[in-house]
């Protein structure tokens, strides 16, 4: 017999301002990060300090958040839903609409050399433990020319990549300095998160779509994708 590590899989539900906002299936760590960078990426938020108070319990799978200014919370523009860990179209319908107040395209001088993002991809395979023990996760890490990555798993893409952004205004990292890298697609709500996060520069071993793309290029998002076997395609 022999014994088989599964990727776990945990409903986190958000309540903020007393109200029942999403709830969340994702990967059961670094929930208070995902929090946060869930509701930047919904705008809801657009700094840490727009949270008074931030209580993760994990036990029962909710996450009570207050604000500074409860008005932020557009009630025709958000409704209470649920975020599932699969991809397309269920995630896809409610973005556009919140997404019309808050992008703006990248700015940044940031620069990559071709060795640099063969070797971003190859530092996040390296990370990426929990894949490799599991197969069901995705991986996603935030990092500069220098310096370690920061790396998170989860069983949805989009939340690896939202866990990075609660980092990232926890820590105050200068995210115009900074390359995403992850392992999924290259799809429109990956872009999306990219350019809410700041990053202008989105490495994926994986292939894009053209709504992706299309959204890179308007946003000033450099993507790079197939990045395998010392070799990649530079798309915007």
């Amino acid at each position: 017999n022999t014994t088989a590590e599964v990727a776990a899989e945990f409903a986190l539900t958000l309540i903020v301002g007393g109200q029942e906002f999403a709830t969340i299936v994702c990967t059961p760590a670094h929930l208070e990060e995902l929090s946060v960078g869930f509701l930047a990426s919904e705008g809801v938020i657009r700094s840490i300090d727009d949270i008074s108070s931030l209580i993760i319990d994990a036990d029962q799978g909710f996450a009570y958040i207050e604000l500074n200014n409860q008005s932020t919370i557009n009630p025709f523009i958000y409704t209470k839903r649920r975020i599932t860990s699969c991809c397309g179209k269920g995630r896809q319908s409610y973005y556009y609409a919140s997404d019309a107040y808050t992008l703006t395209p990248v700015q940044s001088h940031m620069q990559l050399s071709p060795a640099l993002c063969l070797s971003f991809m190859d530092d996040l395979t390296a990370h990426s433990t929990i894949h490799r023990s599991t197969g069901g996760v995705h991986s996603a890490a935030l990092r500069g020319i220098t310096g370690e990555p920061l790396v998170y798993a989860d069983i949805g893409r989009h939340n690896a990549l939202d866990k990075l952004y609660g980092t990232s205004l926890m820590r105050g990292i200068r995210t115009e300095h900074q390359a995403l890298v992850i392992t999924g697609r290259i799809s429109s709500e990956m872009v999306l998160k990219a350019v809410k996060i700041g990053s202008p520069f989105l490495l994926s071993k994986a292939a894009p779509t053209e709504l992706g793309l299309r959204i890179a290029d308007e946003y000033g998002i450099t993507a790079v994708g197939f990045i395998r076997n010392g070799t990649f395609n530079v798309y915007t």
